[in-house]
């Protein structure tokens, strides 16, 4: 395999070129919008963005904050055929970190917090919006390497409690905060991008869940593909005070299972596709995947940012990933939220320079420039690369951060 080395100011870039493009096997699963992980992984970003919102409208500066350790504890329900209700609320563990004044002036960092979840349940799910158990875990502690010399506090014990923006590092200098990696890949095959659309057909907004009210949002699919056959098994849960009885459960079903083939039939021609659908159901027994709420965090499932789909979507044990829950990150410079987006647009750019597979891996070292990783690592399946110009593109990438920042604070980018 051909390899170029070389550096972009700190960092070492290595190219390589003429790798094996990714065999067509496929193992690729997706979380819905309204499983746990994904609730809490969006609830965690929603938190950020208004965090961010606040503190740049007041202050002209994303001040620092974490909320990327929160955690949902899945209530209790009764459910029945035509009814249902909550029993016990679900517990939300907001973990994190928060500057909670700026040059005197307090930071309503729990009434923001407050809010937005119960915004965020009233719109994923109403039926639990009055029923929460919020509890703030949020500090504003000094991150480790404050030593104590003299009567004058270190400058880092003012990150989470800074007299004025200026005391905040990353104001003159972008300093990578951890020691950590970014992973992106391009492209998605075609059933990946099929796994992607079917299950947001099933658990977002779509013409299938306006039309039918009993489709719950705590959908989740794993999928195995080999180039010529798929094969599925997937749970939509359905909401039980608009299905008046087993029967009706089952009949709805086949409508699940009529909607795949035909999703199949437009996204996978020439495919032959086979669905398991709800395998752990026994109708017999009463025994189903029958919610009040259309989500499983109603009954005792726990979310946990970090468990759920990667940056790109999807759950992908074949491709490249690493572990990181981006969601709920600082925006400015953490790099586990920030270098798996920009490997992923890279990669996406590489392989529309190419026509070819691109993979890139950007990996931070603490207190580095966050513009300049400790290494970059770019695999292209394409023997005839330019490598001119994908020195370009990544040096365009590495350059993108601070509007990176701007993107996450507009709610222009969505994660998982």
């Amino acid at each position: 395999m051909p390899r170029t080395s070389t550096t972009i100011g700190n960092s070492n870039l290595v190219i390589d070129t003429a790798m094996a493009r990714p065999d067509a096997t496929t193992i690729v699963e997706r979380k819905g919008l309204g499983h746990p992980d994904t609730l809490a992984d969006h609830l965690a970003e929603r938190l950020s963005r208004a965090y961010s919102h606040h503190t740049v409208e007041r202050f002209g500066a994303v001040l620092h904050h974490n909320f990327d350790k929160l955690a949902l504890l899945g209530g209790a329900s009764e459910v029945r055929y035509g009814a249902g209700r909550m029993t016990s609320p679900v517990r939300v563990l907001v973990n994190g970190r928060a500057a909670p004044m700026c040059g005197g002036e307090r930071i309503p960092v729990e009434e923001i917090v407050e809010a937005e979840v119960r915004a965020f349940f009233a719109e994923r799910l109403p039926e639990v919006s009055d029923h929460l158990d919020i509890v703030f875990n949020i500090t504003s502690n000094s991150s480790p390497g404050a030593v104590l010399t003299g009567d004058e506090a270190p400058d880092r014990t003012r990150w989470f409690n800074p007299r004025s923006i200026e005391d905040l590092r990353e104001r003159r200098v972008r300093l990578s905060n951890d020691t950590s990696l970014g992973t992106g890949w391009a492209p998605e095959n075609t059933f990946e991008s099929f796994v992607r659309e079917l299950v947001n057909h099933f658990s977002g907004q779509s013409e299938f869940t306006r039309t039918h009210a009993w489709c719950g949002s705590d959908v989740k699919l794993m999928g195995y593909w080999d180039g010529e056959q798929a094969d599925v098994v997937l749970c939509v849960p359905q909401r039980s005070p608009f299905v008046a009885s087993r029967a009706e459960y089952v009949r709805n079903t086949e409508i699940v299972l009529a909607e795949c083939q035909r999703f199949a039939a437009l996204r996978l021609p020439g495919t032959a596709a086979r669905f398991r659908l709800n395998a752990r159901d026994v109708p017999e027994k009463d025994e189903l995947y029958l919610t009040y709420t259309g989500s499983s965090i109603e009954s005792g499932d726990e979310g946990v940012v970090g468990r759920g789909n990667r940056v790109n979507g999807l759950i992908t044990p074949l491709r490249p990933m690493n572990l990181e829950g981006a969601n709920g990150k600082n925006p400015v410079y953490h790099v586990g939220k920030l270098y798996n987006i920009a490997a992923r647009r890279l990669a996406e750019r590489l392989h529309e320079a190419t026509g070819e597979h691109a993979e890139v891996h950007l990996v931070s070292a603490t207190g580095q420039r966050l513009d300049q990783p400790w290494r970059i690592l770019v695999r292209l399946s394409s023997p005839h690369a330019e490598v001119g110009k994908v020195q370009a593109l990544v040096e365009e990438a590495l350059s993108e951060f601070p509007a990176l920042t701007d993107e996450l604070v507009s709610d222009g980018i969505v994660l998982s």
